[in-house]
Formats: structure tokens, C-alpha cells, sequence
């Protein structure tokens, strides 16, 4: 009877440290993807140098690295502006950060700051 008991014992302690592990383990997991998922969003920030400003048409002119987030290689290109406002505060050879998005069948930056 005694063995009984201590292979039950055994058996339950084991149980009990895995159930535990699992559960710890999965919360990392977790976690993990959450980080992943906030720092996925900072990476959608694209650096880049500001080359022309037309206030008339809301559109600037960027020289830019690889936009992830839209699969495309860096070059430079004319993008519209989500908001005309953010130009008045920007002027040529400035570095910026920025980000772009397709809005309509168009790519428009939709947030832009100079670069820290």
C-alpha cells in the first residue's frame, strides 16, 4: 500500500510542476506576442529626408528607406498627405520618421515628425 501511495504521490507532484509550467510557458508566449505586436508598430516608422513641399496639393517628396509595411524598396517618391497641416512644420533636407499606408488605392503618409 505504501508503494501505492508514493507512486500516486509521484504521479500528481508531476502533474501539478507540468500544469504549472505549461501555464507559465504560455503566458510568456503571450507576452512575447504582445511585445512583438507593439514593436511591429514602431518598425512601421520609416526613415526618410524631406525633398519637396507642395502645400497646393497636400504633397511631399520623400526620399525613404524600405517601406516594411508595404513591401516596397526604398526611392524616392511623391506621396500625399494625411495631414496638411504636418508640412508647415517640415522643410526641405529635413530627416523625418514617417509612416505610410495605402488609403483609397493611393500610399499616404498618414504620420510624420522629424527625426530625433
Amino acid at each position: 500500500m505504501t508503494i501505492i501511495k508514493s507512486l500516486t504521490l509521484g504521479v500528481l507532484t508531476a502533474i501539478t510542476f507540468h500544469t504549472a509550467f505549461a501555464s507559465d510557458h504560455f503566458m510568456s508566449a503571450k507576452a512575447s506576442a504582445s511585445m512583438s505586436s507593439a514593436n511591429s508598430a514602431s518598425s512601421d516608422m520609416t526613415d526618410g529626408e524631406v525633398k519637396k513641399i507642395d502645400k497646393s496639393t497636400n504633397k511631399i517628396t520623400l526620399k525613404h528607406g524600405d517601406i516594411k509595411n508595404l513591401n516596397m524598396p526604398g526611392m524616392t517618391m511623391v506621396f500625399k498627405i494625411k495631414d496638411p497641416a504636418a508640412l508647415d512644420t517640415l522643410k526641405a533636407g529635413d530627416k523625418v520618421e514617417f509612416r505610410a499606408e495605402k488609403v483609397d488605392g493611393a500610399i499616404v503618409v498618414t504620420e510624420i515628425q522629424v527625426a530625433k
